[in-house]
């Protein structure tokens, strides 16, 4: 039996059903749970392929609506849905004309989202928004009626429990790196004083069609004989990353555990590697290093800092699978970038594949 084979299989027995990802043509990080309560989908959504990204304009867009095309027919079928983060290749935007979609594949549905008032950047809370307005929309709710006075609270500034990413020895590279953690503390500070302390937040609720909208954040499901833990916010990239935070997710299939890393970019912070390694995961579903912005916005340090927490967790954990695949599979050089990860994987006898080679086929990369 191929190992393609076997990965397809190992999959199809747990009911996890890999939609579309990078190395398929499109960006996107989707994957379906079968559940004796119906089907879950976590993350869909889709978006073309960056101008650097080495295939025609026209292409791109075949290749993102036909993404588009295969997670909306599953999204419509669900009867539960979770988005990580709301970056478009993650969650599917109901109001845009250019995606053709059906009337509104959320019909009716639970929707487990990230939370949109806290710990979250100010481009991520304006997309939760958009989403949140047009479903209230096609509901027949006023999306004003959804809004109210932020919480009080105290918001825990994550980076000094980073203990092992704190602890690294740094190098020369420490001095610049406390200049950036000075910097990214500024930029939380004022997220924290402005966007999530004064500006209106959106409730929970269930919606006149029966779209129900919950925070997910740090929260357990059950869907019959399938538990889920979603976790609590953690960076998209490393501390203090721009871009955000991202609630990565952990399947229960009958004991058989499932981690999904959402957006870690690698994992690129030493204590997240730990913590994957902690919960010894049966397959990891990992989200790899942005090699395509190598060395502009991905520098080597970090970069570095990827592959050795990736080789960590292939070495301390062991999973019997992991799909290495979304950010990852963006540039022709990726298995270069990553070369130390993939030996390291094939010596210890993991099972490391992309989703297209799980579902018999090739990287769209590696034949451009």
């Amino acid at each position: 039996m191929s190992r393609r084979h076997n990965c397809a299989s190992l999959l199809s027995d747990y009911g996890i059903e890999l939609l579309w990802f990078d190395s398929m043509g499109a960006k996107s990080s989707s994957l379906a749970v079968s559940t004796s309560e119906g089907l879950l989908v976590v993350d869909p959504g889709v978006a073309a392929m960056q101008p650097s990204y080495p295939l025609d304009n026209s292409r791109k867009i075949a290749l993102r609506m036909k993404a588009v095309k295969r997670i909306e027919d599953y999204t419509a079928k669900a009867s539960a849905v979770i988005i990580t983060h709301y970056h478009y290749d993650h969650h599917l935007r109901v109001g845009d004309p250019h995606l053709r979609l059906s009337p509104n594949p959320y019909f009716g549905k639970l929707i487990i989202m990230k939370n949109p008032n806290t710990y979250i950047n100010a481009s991520q809370w304006e997309r939760a928004r958009e989403l949140i307005r047009d479903l209230a929309l096609m509901s027949g709710a006023k999306f004003e009626d959804l809004l109210m006075e932020p919480e009080e609270r105290t918001f825990h500034d994550p980076v000094p429990d980073l203990k092992e990413a704190n602890s690294r020895d740094w190098g020369t590279y420490l001095r610049r790196r406390e200049e950036l953690l000075r910097k990214g503390r500024e930029w939380f500070l004022k997220l924290v004083e402005g966007l999530w302390g004064r500006e209106a937040w959106v409730r929970e609720a269930e919606l006149p069609d029966g779209t129900r909208l919950v925070w997910g954040d740090g929260k357990s499901f059950t869907f019959g004989d399938v538990r889920v833990r979603v976790f609590p916010p953690w960076f998209h990239g490393v501390e203090y990353d721009r871009t955000g935070w991202v609630t990565p997710v952990l399947i229960n299939v009958n004991g058989v555990k499932v981690m999904y890393s959402s957006d870690l970019m690698g994992p690129a912070i030493e204590d997240y590697a730990s913590q994957i390694i902690a919960e010894k995961p049966d397959i990891l579903i990992l989200d790899g290093p942005p090699t395509y912005l190598f060395p502009y916005m991905l520098n080597r340090i970090n970069l570095r800092r990827a592959v050795e927490n990736a080789v960590r967790i292939i070495r301390e954990c062991r999973p019997e699978l992991i799909i290495y695949d979304h950010h990852l599979l963006r540039e022709r050089r990726w298995r270069e970038r990553v070369r130390e990860v993939l030996k390291v994987a094939r010596d210890e006898g993991v099972e490391l594949l992309t989703a297209a080679e799980c579902l018999g086929g090739k990287p769209l990369i590696d034949t451009l």
